[in-house]
């Protein structure tokens, strides 16, 4: 998926959304989404920054974003923050 400037932003996240709705164990770092999705770096970061703020994704201490409700499920799982 290549970013456009006349694509609208919903496209892009409706995208991301289901690609993490799809694969609840995805978890991937900001570079490696940026790549799968084709988007560029400053474009990744805003847009996965958004799903952190909505609680749709978590970032983990090592950087990954991963699904917020598959990972609370997970009973006594610590690696997990909320924000950038």
């Amino acid at each position: 998926m290549k970013s456009t400037p006349g694509r609208p932003a919903v496209d892009i996240i409706q995208r991301v959304r289901c690609e993490f709705l799809e694969m609840p164990g995805l978890r991937l770092t900001e570079k490696q989404a940026g790549r799968l999705w084709g988007l560029e770096p400053p474009l990744c970061s805003t847009l996965l920054r958004s799903l952190v703020d909505a609680g749709f994704l978590l970032r983990t201490r090592d950087g990954s974003y991963v699904r917020a409700d598959h990972v609370t499920a997970a009973r006594g799982y610590q690696g997990i923050y909320r924000g950038a």
